[in-house]
């Protein structure tokens, strides 16, 4: 443990802490935009500057480890304009469409702008002119948004290790690029959208057949059902409907997710989807109630296991269930049914 001094507040804090990390501690909160805790630090927006008493210049809280006896401000008025400064910098070269982009009231620079009272740009800059990319077919790329804070980089690389996406040119030229510059559908993408999930303003957005603002969406928390990982997501749900999906923070995903859960929530609330048990009658298939449908079910699996023994029963699960639903369904059949013909899909 070392002792350090944040805003006049002595403190102890674990030797490995960033300033970053023991500001939050006792929760004091600093503007970031490409700080991720699960990415290696890169310090690329400076946007978490902080002064240091004896430090010649204003450091980078997301980098910059503590040392004993360190003394900190995190909002004093060199650091408030530096923040603005940054801002305005930002803003000098990115599209002011507030009004109509899809990411309003969910956009970090917006939040910053507004919380630093930065209005005006005092700055000449060449205008962005990229065409936007959206060759992918879950979500699209407007470089003309982005403010190379490199997140969307580091957690293709670092964390999806896909390594889809670089860093490329130099000064005002620099961009996100694929290789060649050949887009992303030719590119190693495996559209994953984690790189959405993360960016945090309107240059990385999925493509939704949904409009909706921030604010008009509740979130639920859920497990994906694609596979028995047990990824946790919460799903964005507007006037009952899911309208799209962000990665939560789950044990097993640690805020990644799988193209499948991030953008395979449509059949929810697809018109083809079964909602209520069907059983055929007359043949031709109709609605009954769970209650119903449990009885005809255990009435049949009695009949049968009577007349033909319990090894004329089969078992097939799915990798979509999770490891607590497969566990269920094969004790279901060896200690309920009396049978091990149980087998799963991904067995082979």
């Amino acid at each position: 443990m070392v002792g350090i001094r944040i805003n006049g507040k002595n403190i102890c804090v674990p030797k490995d802490y960033t300033i970053l990390k023991a500001c939050e501690s006792i929760g004091i909160n600093i503007p970031t935009f490409c700080h991720d805790d699960r990415l290696v630090p890169d310090a690329a927006c400076r946007m978490c500057v902080v002064e240091v008493v004896g430090a010649k210049n204003l450091l980078t809280a997301c980098s910059t480890p503590v040392t004993d006896g360190m003394e900190i401000y995190t909002h004093s008025e060199k650091v408030i304009e530096a923040r603005k400064e940054i801002l305005r910098l930002i803003l000098s070269n990115h599209p002011m469409d507030c009004l109509t982009c899809e990411k309003a009231g969910n956009c970090k620079l917006q939040n910053y702008c507004y919380e630093y009272e930065v209005k005006e740009v005092n700055f000449d800059c060449k205008e962005k002119k990229f065409d936007i990319d959206d060759s992918n077919p879950f979500y699209y790329f407007d470089q003309n948004k982005c403010i190379m804070c490199g997140k969307c980089v580091r957690v293709c690389s670092e964390l999806q290790c896909s390594n889809a996406i670089s860093i490329s040119e130099r000064g005002f030229e620099t961009r996100i690029s694929t290789p060649f510059n050949k887009g992303i559908e030719n590119s190693d993408c495996v559209s994953c959208g984690n790189c959405v999930s993360v960016c945090p303003v309107g240059a990385l957005m999925p493509k939704s057949n949904e409009k909706f603002r921030a604010w008009e969406v509740r979130k639920v928390r859920t497990t994906c059902s694609y596979c028995g990982v047990g990824c946790q997501m919460d799903l964005l749900v507007k006037d009952d409907n899911v309208v799209g999906v962000e990665p939560a923070n789950g044990p097993s995903n640690k805020g990644l997710l799988c193209v499948k859960g991030k953008f395979g929530y449509r059949f929810i609330n697809h018109s083809d989807r079964l909602k209520k048990p069907l059983v055929k009658r007359n043949g031709k298939f109709e609605e009954v109630s769970w209650k119903e449908a449990y009885d005809i079910i255990a009435t049949k699996v009695n009949y049968i296991k009577t007349k033909y023994g319990a090894d004329s029963f089969a078992g097939l699960t799915s990798a979509r269930c999770t490891n607590e639903e497969n566990y269920l369904f094969q004790k279901l059949f060896r200690a309920v049914i009396g049978t091990n013909n149980v087998d799963h899909c991904a067995r082979l």
